[in-house]
């Protein structure tokens, strides 16, 4: 229910940006808002609280997001005026989903060994480039030797494991089947 509710805010936010032509704004203030939020297990903790009253919520995330915009600033009065201070993380988040898919931005993430050269990386977005049809990509690269070379490629609902793990398993598979 709640991703369902933190959507229709998001929806009615990216409404009234539109109307006062501000959604790129907005947008770097959901940024702002989500990754504050996501970078400070206290301020989760905050929000959550059923034991904080509403009115002190919207003090200390007025105090906390007074550099963001007036449409920022409205999200929360609303959302404690209706008691769902709760929803905001998700409120940015599905903000940021619905802009971006606005745009036709993707966003990857490919898991590597090591970090990416700039040469893969050219060779991974035109790969993200082929399978999403989309020249607008974020590209997020994440470091886990455990996967010992190769790289696994996430956008979307799209998954592609080219990881040497990966390959150990379906050859152990292999082995185990014949044997």
């Amino acid at each position: 229910m709640s991703n369902r509710a933190a959507s229709r805010y998001a929806r009615a936010l990216i409404q009234k940006a539109d109307e006062t032509q501000t959604r790129e704004v907005v947008f770097g203030d959901m940024q702002s808002v989500y990754d504050t939020i996501q970078g400070s297990r206290e301020l989760q903790l905050a929000i959550q609280s059923p034991i904080i009253k509403e009115e002190e919520k919207k003090k200390f995330l007025l105090e906390i997001f007074k550099n963001q915009g007036e449409s920022t600033r409205s999200l929360i009065d609303v959302l404690v005026e209706n008691k769902r201070t709760n929803l905001l993380p998700k409120v940015a988040e599905s903000y940021i989903r619905l802009y971006e898919e606005a745009k036709g931005i993707q966003n990857a993430t490919v898991i590597t060994a090591t970090p990416l050269t700039e040469e893969l990386e050219k060779k991974v977005l035109s790969k993200i480039a082929e399978l999403t049809k989309s020249d607008h990509i974020n590209l997020k690269n994440e470091v886990d030797p455990g996967i010992l070379g190769g790289f696994i490629l996430r956008t979307g609902d799209i998954q592609y494991d080219a990881s040497i793990v990966n390959q150990f398993r379906k050859l152990r598979k292999e082995f185990e089947k014949t044997h």
